[in-house]
């Protein structure tokens, strides 16, 4: 079976092509720039490479020219080769718990969605309807980021705020990154043997969430409302005082717009370092004894591992934390930090096992009393995943 899995933002496609027999990638790539001047493609498959400037007008665009290509590559026979297609949706609300078929009312929930993930679920909605319109054969399934977050209690999702702004706008952590920490939960389950432990999962990547997970069911996550809030991450700030919008908007005579562009785009590790969002370049300058990229190490590191404490209490106790996405799986310096922050819960880190970079391995000694994983995501799988689930079964 051959599953396309497509994710957006703005005016950026994403794709992969799997064959999910082996779960293996054919192909993918990227449609940038899309409704605008200089659009391009790039998409690669065995061997080659290849990237061209081609005139992306709309979805509809993108959806006859990637299944041209596909077919003029001869990556594919014809459309008819595709079995499903599954889009990852950012935004679900409160009303999708699970992945679920693309119909006309489905595209039109995720579109009212908009005003949550304004980047993301507007051009996934627009994609979705055109992919639908030119290709109505083809089974098509959306999957949610905030689906897997749905267990979360009302305890724990709701904010101490007026209860009738829930109630009238659906103001309540809704948590992102759900399709990864799905991903690694399930994998954790298999690495076990069993359904029945208790798991940290920390998706550190420029993007970053923490999420406790029961019995394979989230308990409790670190992102909220929106993607802005809960650990420090590459360029947005993580949790802060509310207050301090009216007052820099007063001092820096911004509006509410401004500041909240700020706090996503310039703050974080980035807004610290007054140097670059990126773990990689900041460790390169903290040998360097660069202070502030020091500064903003430091902070991400405390970010992360206060968000664990804060999970081990509330799962009382734990078995397993994952580490993930490209911080997670690539930064050697992170995970011992953060460990070592962990050592009064008796985490125990295998320094020479530590080393080891973008594999799934247990990085924890044997006496360690909680296990640690390293377990690259593959998001886009789950929802390729996801997506064949539901069409095996319907």
């Amino acid at each position: 079976m051959k599953i396309l899995s497509i994710s957006t933002r703005g005016n950026e496609l994403k794709f992969y092509l799997f064959e999910m027999d082996d779960q293996s990638i054919i192909a993918n790539g990227i449609i940038s720039r899309i409704g605008l001047e200089d659009s391009s493609y790039s998409i690669s498959f065995g061997s080659e490479n290849i990237t061209e400037h081609v005139e992306f007008r709309d979805y509809n665009d993108v959806a006859n020219i990637l299944f041209d290509k596909l077919v003029t590559l001869n990556i594919i026979n014809s459309s008819i080769d595709i079995n499903g297609i599954g889009f990852r949706v950012v935004h679900g609300g409160s009303k999708y718990v699970d992945s679920v078929f693309v119909n006309d009312k489905v595209i039109q929930d995720i579109g009212d969605l908009s005003d949550f993930a304004p980047s993301y679920n507007d051009s996934i909605s627009l994609a979705m309807r055109s992919f639908r319109k030119i290709f109505p054969d083809i089974p098509m399934v959306a999957v949610f980021d905030t689906a897997f977050n749905q267990t979360i209690s009302e305890e724990n999702y709701l904010y101490p705020l007026p209860l009738d702004w829930y109630e009238k706008y659906g103001i309540r952590k809704y948590g992102f990154y759900g399709t990864s920490h799905k991903y690694v939960t399930k994998k954790v389950s298999e690495i076990l043997g069993r359904n029945d432990f208790k798991l940290i999962s920390c998706h550190l990547g420029n993007g970053g969430s923490v999420s406790a997970i029961e019995n394979m069911k989230v308990i409790d996550t670190s992102m909220g409302f929106t993607p802005l809030s809960g650990i420090m991450m590459g360029t947005r700030s993580g949790d802060i005082d509310p207050s301090i919008i009216p007052y820099i908007m007063k001092k820096e005579g911004l509006n509410v717009g401004e500041v909240i562009d700020e706090l996503n785009n310039n703050s974080g590790i980035y807004g610290l370092s007054q140097y670059s969002g990126d773990m990689l370049e900041i460790l390169e300058e903290c040998n360097k004894g660069n202070e502030n990229a020091i500064r903003a190490k430091n902070k991400f590191v405390r970010s992360v591992a206060d968000y664990i404490g804060k999970y081990y209490v509330l799962l009382g106790g734990v078995d397993v934390i994952a580490f993930t996405a490209g911080i997670g799986e690539n930064s050697v310096q992170i995970r011992r930090e953060i460990c070592e922050k962990l050592a009064c819960l008796g985490v125990k880190l295998d320094l020479d096992i530590n080393n080891h970079i973008g594999e799934m391995i247990k990085i924890s000694t044997d006496d360690s009393k909680i296990q640690v994983y390293v377990i690259p995501t593959k998001e886009e799988l789950m929802v390729a995943m996801d997506t064949e689930k539901l069409i095996k079964n319907r």
